[in-house]
């Protein structure tokens, strides 16, 4: 573990966790390059600020459920490799109409969804959801987590009132605790405040 990072689990106790990118289920449909273990990890400032954003959600009935965290550039670098690749020519590939049903994949590096270089290179960025406390049931957010649409963005229309306040109660949640969101996703987080702005980290999750 390169110092100054740590896995959230450790340093942030009580945060749930399904890395995706250590897994099949993801837009690539395979494990991702770099993730070795179903862990979160990320520098210690950002565990910190979890650890915030885990007290003040559970004030308010909820809980954290984390996707992915740091990434490694080798994964950065595996999703344009992908990118690149030839599409399925099946009309009924699930990953597509899971994840980008609108858009190519080239586009979604065009459009923004993914970028080959990542703020979760740096280790202070989360993708991340709320669940009810009593139920352990998801909050719905109108949309799963990598579904490359406009109806991920904040404020995006053909969603209900409730999915929509739910968005925004993570967003109040995320923003009190000192993170800024991203404008396309509405998982994504990063703090205002990194420790390593300008470096892009390569060492595996494991």
């Amino acid at each position: 573990m390169m110092e100054g990072f740590g896995f959230v689990d450790e340093l942030a106790p009580g945060i749930r966790w399904d890395s995706k990118y250590a897994t099949w289920d993801n837009f690539t449909g395979k494990p991702v390059d770099g993730y070795l273990v179903n862990r979160i990890v990320g520098t210690r400032e950002l565990c910190a600020a979890l650890a915030r954003a885990r007290d003040k959600a559970a004030a308010l009935g909820f809980g954290l459920l984390l996707w992915d965290g740091y990434r490694p550039q080798r994964a950065v670098d595996a999703f344009l490799r992908w990118s690149r690749e030839p599409e399925p020519e099946r009309q009924d590939d699930r990953g597509k109409l899971r994840h980008h049903p609108s858009i190519s994949r080239p586009e979604m590096f065009e459009k923004g969804y993914v970028a080959a270089r990542s703020g979760h290179s740096r280790g202070s960025t989360v993708d991340l959801t709320l669940f009810d406390l009593a139920s352990g049931e998801l909050s719905d957010m109108g949309g799963d987590h990598d579904l490359m649409d406009e109806i991920s963005h904040h404020g995006a229309s053909g969603i209900s009132p409730a999915q929509a306040r739910n968005r925004e109660q993570l967003c109040s949640i995320m923003e009190a605790c000192g993170f800024s969101r991203y404008d396309n996703e509405w998982w994504h987080y990063s703090m205002a405040e990194e420790p390593y702005p300008d470096t892009y980290f390569d060492f595996p999750v494991g």
